[in-house]
């Protein structure tokens, strides 16, 4: 039996529906519009769309939204420059610098250059250890989407065996810290693989769950997956004119129980849970 299709695109447009109406009540109670800046260096084609993409998620969800775009000759110390204004400026309540920067900008310079009150991607440090702890200001983005996508299809997640495939700091150490926390859709028993993995598929065979997120397109494949299990599929590869995912979609979703497509599965949910952060990142400069 083919596999429920997890649609990410339409949990995405309810989310940013409740964010609206969050929104408009903040303002009306402080007068204070939620404002997002994104920051753009250089001309990569793909950062453009997903930068335009954040622009109209906002649009739609009553934030104020405004772009940076900067040539790809900028240096460090003129990016640190603009950060530090930013971080400055009471009217901007989160900041957004789109990755990847340009060879000669070390990323983890600037990514510790936005103020943690300010870093709606959960990126820095003292954000990522409060996530850690398990009392985050901040959610990270897709690890976030990727939890709403299983509250929202009610899959189980207590005691769950969770395989997360990759082991980035911004999907797959994050996602797996979520996972693991007490709580709601979390609890689970979460293994973290990689690329030194030992004996990988058949460790991926045993996830209830599992979160693919290595950046290989289609390494999924359908005998790797638990008869049964829920497929998250995070993985954003170009194939010719066509975007794939890390999993392999077609047979595994005939072995998988629930599975994200590519596109319209994560990708929507973490622009949505960005607008969400950029809210509470204006609620807490009143609250």
């Amino acid at each position: 039996m083919p596999a429920t299709l997890i649609d990410g695109k339409a949990t995405a447009a309810r989310m940013t529906a409740e964010i609206a109406e969050d929104a408009a009540a903040f303002q009306h109670a402080t007068g204070i519009v939620p404002h997002l800046v994104a920051v753009l260096v250089g001309d990569d084609p793909a950062s453009a769309v997903y930068v335009r993409n954040k622009q109209r998620a906002c649009e739609k969800a009553g934030l104020k939204s405004t772009l940076h775009r900067l040539p790809a000759e900028t240096t460090e110390i003129q990016l640190l420059e603009l950060v530090e204004q930013l971080n400055a400026d009471a009217a901007v309540h989160g900041i957004l610098v789109q990755l990847p920067l340009p060879k000669h900008i070390r990323e983890q310079v600037i990514l510790d250059a936005v103020i943690p009150g300010k870093d709606v991607d959960c990126f820095h440090p003292h954000n990522v250890g409060l996530l850690v702890q398990g009392r985050p200001r901040f959610l990270p983005c897709t690890p976030a989407g990727c939890q709403r996508l299983l509250a929202e299809y009610k899959i189980e997640t207590a005691g769950a065996q969770a395989v997360v495939l990759g082991r980035s700091e911004i999907v797959g150490k994050p996602m797996a810290m979520l996972l693991i926390q007490r709580g709601a859709v979390a609890d689970a028993t979460v293994t973290i693989c990689h690329s030194r993995t030992r004996e990988l598929a058949s460790i991926v065979r045993q996830a209830d769950i599992l979160i693919a997120a290595i950046g290989k397109a289609r390494f999924v494949t359908a005998d790797m997956v638990k008869p049964g299990a829920v497929v998250i599929d995070v993985g954003i590869n170009r194939e010719g004119d066509k975007l794939v995912g890390d999993v392999d979609f077609e047979p595994v979703s005939q072995v998988a129980s629930a599975i994200t497509p590519v596109p319209g599965g994560v990708g929507p949910m973490t622009i949505a849970t960005l607008l969400r952060n950029t809210l509470t990142a204006a609620q807490l400069t009143v609250g």
